[in-house]
C-alpha cells in the first residue's frame, strides 16, 4: 500500500493546525539574545568576547552546531546543552559544571520569554474552527513548561516533541506522528513553522498544508523553498486556511 501522503485524496478542508513553537509562537531569538547578554554580564564574561555582538554570534554558532547533532540523534537533549557551553567557552567543563552554567543562563533567558504580538489574535481567530496542536524539535519537558508560562498551553490538544518521539523534523515521520495523534490524514492538517526547510519544506513533503511564517523576509525569489505557503504575519493565516481547497473543491470548513 502506498504511503498515506501519496494515496488518492478526496477533496477536503483543513481540520487542524499544528504549530512549531520557537520563533513561531515564542520569540526565541530575542529571548535567547537578551538572556545570554544578561548572563554574560552577571558572569563577568562580556568583555572576554570583545563585543556583545561577537559573543552572541558565537553562542548562536554553538547552539546551531550542537542542536544539529541532537536532531540527528547523535547526542541527548541534555548533552547538547552541555556541549553548547563547552564550545562557547572553549573549556573542558565537567558535566556538573556545564549543567550549572547553562542553568544560570536559563534564569536570564526565561526572564525574557514572550509570545510574538500576532500569536494570541491568530489563536483566537482559529479557535472556533480548527483543532490545534504542537510539534517541536525540542523536548516535552521544556516546551510543556514554556507554553504554560506563556499562558497558551490549554490552547492545544496535544504537544509532541522530538526528544520523546525519537524522530525530528524535517523527517516525515515527525509530521505524521502529529497527524496520528489527531486521528487525521496529513492532507487534513496544516503545519505552521518559521524554518523554511525544517518546517516549510519538511511539512510539504510529508503531505501537510505547509505554511512558512517568514517575519523577517529571510529568503526571496529563487531562494524560497518550494511547497510551503509563505506568510509574513500570522494575521494572514486564517485567510490561507479558509481559502485552501483540494482538487478544486470549495472549502466549507470555517
Amino acid at each position: 500500500m502506498p504511503p498515506l501522503s501519496f494515496r488518492y485524496r478526496r477533496p477536503m478542508s483543513i481540520r487542524a493546525v499544528v504549530w512549531d513553537v520557537d520563533d513561531t509562537l515564542f520569540d526565541y531569538t530575542s529571548a535567547d539574545r537578551a538572556g545570554m547578554r544578561a548572563h554574560l554580564v552577571a558572569e563577568g564574561l562580556l568583555d572576554a568576547f570583545g563585543t556583545a555582538e561577537r559573543a552572541l554570534a558565537l553562542w548562536k554558532e554553538a547552539t546551531e552546531l550542537h542542536w544539529a547533532r541532537f536532531a540527528a540523534g547523535q547526542v541527548s537533549f541534555e548533552a547538547q546543552r552541555r556541549d553548547r557551553v563547552r564550545t562557547f567557552l572553549g573549556e573542558a567543563l565537567s558535566d556538573a559544571e556545564a549543567n550549572d552554567w547553562f542553568q544560570r543562563y536559563v534564569g536570564h533567558y526565561e526572564a525574557a520569554w514572550a509570545l510574538f504580538p500576532d500569536v494570541l489574535p491568530a489563536l483566537d481567530a482559529l479557535a472556533a474552527g480548527y483543532r490545534q496542536a504542537v510539534l517541536s524539535n525540542s523536548s516535552l519537558t521544556v516546551q510543556d513548561r514554556k507554553l504554560r508560562v506563556l499562558g497558551v498551553h490549554h490552547r492545544f490538544e496535544t504537544i509532541l516533541c522530538a526528544a520523546e518521539l525519537g524522530v525530528s523534523k524535517p523527517e516525515a515521520a515527525a509530521f505524521h506522528a502529529a497527524c496520528t495523534a489527531l486521528a487525521l490524514a496529513p492532507h487534513e492538517v496544516a503545519y505552521v513553522g518559521d524554518h523554511p526547510d525544517i518546517d516549510g519544506r519538511g511539512a510539504a513533503e510529508a503531505g501537510l498544508l505547509s505554511v512558512w511564517i517568514d517575519r523577517d523576509g529571510a529568503r526571496t525569489g529563487g531562494d524560497a523553498p518550494q511547497g510551503p505557503r509563505r506568510i509574513a504575519s500570522l494575521a494572514e493565516l486564517p485567510a490561507v486556511l479558509g481559502a485552501h481547497t483540494r482538487f478544486g473543491a470549495r472549502s466549507t470548513f470555517r
